[in-house]
């Protein structure tokens, strides 16, 4: 019996320190960033495959046209080989799905408007307060995304990450997309800048206009409404 009292006092000790780590300020946000990254990719990819498999059975072959969520393979490897892990691929989840028939090709050039989120984690006010947060890395507008005020970016296809430059051969111009990317089609086990190693990417992309390789860049013109 005084061996069981001291197992469990001894966990109970323990988890007293989780919790006191958890409100005071020796919290880490990044805390176990690599397994909790990838769980958090897996849920993501979860919902997808589980809405998609829904409207598949019930739509058929329009499915597309009644489900917002998607899955592309990184198109670095073959696309006709079944058996290839889930961070092979992205998901996406469609806010506008564009117009015309246009899609950019690896060495194109696209205008677009962007946003980076790391996961959502706990941060410290300082005052041993934690709130949640999805920390913004990057972006290329403030605020609320409006498009007749937005200022996109001049990017080649080839400049990106492997899983953003998949997202991009994919969309329509007009297209919103957010673009979940796993670590492995991002920055895998380096550090870049304000990117913690093992992070899953969150992208908010919209793409203003793709200009072919070789077809010439044209200065900036808002588009109208379409």
């Amino acid at each position: 019996m005084k061996i069981v009292f001291k197992i469990m006092f001894c966990l109970l000790v323990a988890c007293g320190f989780v919790a006191c780590d958890e409100l005071d300020n020796t919290w880490d946000p990044y805390y176990n960033w690599q397994e909790r990254n990838a769980q958090w990719y897996e849920q993501v990819a979860d919902t997808a495959r589980k809405a998609i498999a829904e409207a598949k059975a019930k739509y058929g072959d329009a499915w597309e046209g009644h489900c917002e969520w998607r899955m592309y393979k990184t198109l670095q490897k073959a696309q006709d080989v079944n058996t290839h892990k889930l961070t092979d691929s992205i998901c996406v989840k469609v806010i506008d799905p564009g117009y015309g028939t246009l899609l950019a090709s690896y060495n194109d050039s696209v205008r677009l408007s962007f946003r980076g989120w790391l996961m959502e984690t706990k941060y410290d006010n300082g005052e041993g307060v934690l709130f949640d947060d999805r920390y913004v890395f990057t972006q290329t507008y403030y605020g609320d995304f409006n498009l007749e005020t937005a200022s996109p970016s001049l990017s080649t296809v080839s400049g990106m990450i492997e899983g953003f430059q998949t997202a991009l051969q994919y969309m329509l111009e007009g297209a919103d997309w957010y673009v979940y990317i796993p670590q492995e089609l991002a920055y895998g086990s380096k550090t870049e800048s304000e990117i913690p190693a093992y992070s899953t990417l969150l992208f908010r992309i919209h793409i203003h206009a793709i200009y072919p390789a070789g077809s010439g860049v044209p200065t900036w013109k808002a588009p109208s409404k379409k």
